[in-house]
């Protein structure tokens, strides 16, 4: 099928302008899209992120499942093509030879730059950095399970998210860090890690965590249990913030130093709040479609995936996709449902009578019994009871500081929405078999500016749609436009990112599920 006719075919059925709102409604319209073959899709796609260069008008499109790097030409209406055999120019990389499998794609100028993890994930992983052409120019040895990595605006430095997660046992737990390479000085790379947090409190050399961050994991020292998993650079290259998703917290990080100044909680969201309600069950009654919004005694950690930096009015404020993530191994699992927990009754007391309801009513399935909740937290005095419940996930996305402080979230702007589109425009877009799990899955989130007026572009993994919100004020975005991005052939966006290209402005969908990366070109109308 040919993209052009493909994009012609779907660009009215993506649009979605959201009621009530006064913003201008920005449109989607397919025009590039290429799909991955992919040998083992039984744990899902093979295409995750996807990185562009001007230079050479080239998409770079990791795909983990077969362990290589596909290059694809852009032209220039945006249309994707793998590269020609005349080019001179590899249209894929096999990665194979150097380890486990890439994870995430950067470039800048000449340079692109794969995070590449070992073949055992516990080990430290490699940084390859290629020509434009795909030739090998330097291997880098990085932390364990190199995740994701970006380069700074002024192209001096790579940094690299290693997540360091351990193995499945639980018996070998490797330390996350954050590689950072100066691209200025033959490579050179130095580790921004976190053994100075190890011994809090305890004199010269230590340093305090910033309010209640997740530490857990089984005999994990602080360094151990941080898990690296996205990063967001300031425009000067002097600071990065890295999500740390298992810990429900940022880093903050002072570049040139290589030196992390602070792991800052993101605290928790009540779901007892009326703007904070949620759908926690998949096996609620249909007279809804399943689609039941409501607020229940829960408290949900943001734990983000993507992240993303903002500017306005030369203030820098970091955006973020609340996804939520449990650990759950086989020598280690915290997640649990509701309708498993021993609760502690007088601490649900209050609801419990204002809903009418027994402990037994509110721990059933079509009720709060199918939501899956971390047993890390929420038992305070250790007897076994539970007094409080933890979820994970926002289902939202937010706007942070630079302190990493709570300046604005989206509640429940998501769920809401989706049951408007569902009940009233017929959209397939609600997935209620998620419910009880993390609802939509925000995971994925980017910035681009039109007409002076910046948008930020959401990524839910389990609508594979995307929301667009205008961000003039950081303080209080509007919901601008939606997309269903299935009729296009697009399902579950792991990856996105903004391009200004010439004249045009292209949103890049990289989808997983689907196998395939996309360009839809982005316009705004009246």
């Amino acid at each position: 099928m040919k993209p052009s006719l493909l994009a012609s075919a779907l660009s009215m059925a993506l649009v979605l302008p959201l009621a009530g709102t006064a913003q201008a409604a920005v449109s989607l319209t397919q025009v590039g899209h290429f799909a991955e073959t992919c040998s083992d899709t039984e744990d899902g796609g093979c295409t995750e992120i996807a990185a562009y260069s001007k230079t050479a008008q080239r998409l770079y499109v990791t795909n983990g499942t077969d362990n290589k790097l596909r290059i694809l030409n852009v032209s220039e209406s945006g249309a994707l093509a793998p590269m020609a055999e005349n080019s001179g120019v590899v249209s894929e990389i096999d990665l194979s030879v150097y380890g486990g499998g890439p994870n995430s794609v950067a470039v800048y100028g000449e340079w692109v730059a794969v995070a590449v993890q070992a073949d055992n994930k516990q080990s430290n992983g490699l940084v390859l950095v290629f020509d434009l052409d795909g030739n090998l120019e330097r291997k880098i040895k990085v932390g364990a399970l190199p995740d994701m990595l970006t380069f700074s605006p002024d192209g001096r430095y790579l940094l690299v998210a290693n997540e360091g997660e351990p193995s499945d046992a639980y018996s070998r737990d490797p330390k996350g860090s954050i590689s950072i390479i100066n691209t200025q000085r033959n490579w050179l790379v130095k580790t921004a890690g976190f053994a100075h947090f190890n011994n809090q409190g305890q004199g010269k050399g230590s340093a305090e965590l910033t309010g209640d961050v997740r530490i857990f994991g089984p005999n994990a020292t602080v360094a151990q249990d941080l898990e690296p998993e996205y990063i967001a650079v300031s425009p000067d290259s002097s600071t990065a913030w890295v999500s740390l998703q298992e810990n429900n917290a940022l880093a903050i990080v002072d570049i040139a130093k290589a030196e992390v100044t602070d792991v800052v909680s993101l605290g928790f969201k009540d779901h007892l709040l009326l703007a904070n309600s949620l759908d926690v069950s998949d096996k609620d009654d249909d007279e809804n479609g399943g689609i039941n919004l409501k607020n229940w005694p829960v408290l949900g950690m943001y734990q983000p995936d993507a992240i993303a930096p903002l500017v306005i009015d030369d203030q820098v404020y970091i955006l973020s996709a609340n996804e939520g993530d449990a650990r759950d191994y086989d020598g280690y699992s915290e997640e649990e449902r509701v309708k498993d927990l021993e609760l502690d009754e007088a601490a649900f007391a209050d609801f419990l009578a204002e809903k009418g309801m027994t402990l037994d009513e509110l721990q059933a399935n079509e009720n709060l019994g199918r939501l899956n909740v971390t047993t890390s937290h929420g038992d305070d005095n250790g007897d076994g009871k539970f007094e409080k419940l933890y979820a994970y996930g926002a289902r939202s996305f937010s706007v942070w500081n630079s302190d990493a402080e709570l300046v604005w979230d989206s509640a429940n702007q998501f769920e809401t929405l989706l049951k408007q589109f569902a009940e009233d425009d017929d959209m397939d877009v609600w997935e209620d078999s998620r419910s009880d799990n993390k609802g939509p899955e925000p995971e994925s989130i980017t910035v681009g500016e039109i007409d002076d007026v910046p948008y930020a572009f959401i990524g839910l993994e389990r609508t594979s749609g995307v929301f667009v919100y205008d961000m003039t004020n950081p303080a209080m975005p509007q919901p601008v436009s939606f997309f269903d991005l299935e009729p296009a052939g697009d399902i579950s966006p792991e990856g996105l990112m903004f391009v200004k290209e010439g004249a045009h402005n292209w949103l890049v969908v990289t989808s997983e599920v689907s196998s395939t990366v996309s360009i839809y070109e982005v316009s705004v109308s009246d």
